[in-house]
């Protein structure tokens, strides 16, 4: 699939998490309200699909100690592990394709999610226009894992490229999975821990590093085919999002819209390289205001910022055709009125600008 035929016209997706402890319900819920841009749900109600457990499986040195997980680098048979993971990433590598039950492919326990949605999607009722799945992304993995000494494995050259190569490979089996529904596959790379980039937590860290572990993993969805995402839930570099090489840029824009446009002329070239935009629109980090913006709000609020960008040389058509709404973030901290408020306002808003 090309990177540069997708235009979704401001239909809808969401971003992943719900605040229920059953798959069923989750998948009504998607049905209900994204038919035609369905995301696999992750349910935070079970630790073992949190965002960094979901996604730790077959990293080398894992362990779980108390309520934490780490890796291992002291343990005595660490070099082993990470000789073994090797082997099995080159394997993986040489084949170009990632083979179901490899330390690369998502489980049934760890991600039941996918699962449910793969089988729902044989006889899905609605005309799909594409499917959407996740990882947590590489920077925000990086630096939640710690090593042995407590320190971030971000910090550790051989556990980051450990956890960027894992996290690539997991992208690319689903993307491998989903693609034989014949539509676009999103792969949304769910990274909030980019707000803290360039603060003093993370004052060591590169523009560079971070780049490179983002466009490594980008570039493993675009082999397979599909559309490689960055979801950020807050406000941070976005230039050096947008030049990431994503296909695909969502960012909460009932929060952090005046920051976003700080970067028009980024956007604008991402924009003419075919790229598409997701609104993170609708709120979902306080009930108050999930309460208070109607779905008219909302699509004033993504009008009058279109009508911003225009001013600045962008192309309102263009800008409107490579457009996604989404939630702010994911649902999975709310109450439950409070999240099916959300899915209907997505709804909604993205049938008011579609017309």
């Amino acid at each position: 699939m090309g990177q540069n035929t997708f235009n979704p016209e401001n239909r809808a997706t969401l971003i992943g998490s719900f605040p229920v402890s059953d798959h069923k319900s989750a998948l009504e819920m998607v049905l209900r309200t994204v038919p035609q841009i369905p995301p696999w749900a992750q349910l935070p109600a079970y630790p073992e699909e949190g965002m960094i457990d979901q996604f730790v499986c077959g990293l080398p040195g894992v362990k779980h100690k108390k309520s934490k997980i780490i890796l291992d680098t002291s343990d005595r048979d660490f070099d082993a592990w990470l000789l073994n993971f090797y082997e099995d990433y080159l394997a993986v590598s040489q084949a170009g394709k990632v083979p179901d039950g490899s330390r690369f492919a998502l489980t049934e326990k760890k991600a039941p999610g996918f699962f449910v949605l793969e089988k729902a999607l044989e006889s899905w009722p609605e005309l799909l226009f594409a499917v959407k799945g996740q990882v947590t992304g590489p920077f925000t993995l990086a630096t939640a894992l710690k090593d042995s000494q407590d320190r971030a494995a971000f910090y550790d050259d051989r556990l980051r490229d450990c956890i960027t190569k894992s996290l690539a490979q997991k992208a690319r089996w689903q993307v491998q999975r989903l693609s034989r529904f014949g539509v676009p596959v999103i792969l949304f790379l769910d990274e909030p821990a980019l707000a803290g980039f360039g603060s003093s937590a993370f004052i060591s860290v590169s523009a560079q590093d971070v780049a490179s572990c983002l466009g490594e993993v980008i570039s493993q969805v675009h082999e397979a085919g599909g559309l490689a995402g960055i979801h950020v839930c807050a406000n941070t570099d976005w230039g050096l999002v947008l030049e990431s090489g994503a296909s695909i840029v969502n960012f909460d824009a009932y929060s952090f819209m005046e920051h976003f446009l700080l970067y028009a002329k980024e956007l604008k070239a991402f924009l003419d390289a075919g790229n598409t935009v997701a609104w993170g629109i609708i709120p979902t980090a306080d009930p108050a205001d999930i309460w208070r913006e109607s779905a008219a709000s909302l699509a004033g609020l993504y009008q009058n910022a279109v009508l911003s960008l225009e001013k600045t040389g962008i192309d309102a058509k263009k800008l409107r055709a490579q457009s996604l709404i989404t939630p702010a973030c994911g649902l999975g901290s709310l109450d439950l009125d409070s999240a099916a408020r959300v899915l209907e306002l997505t709804r909604d808003v993205s049938a008011l600008l579609r017309g």
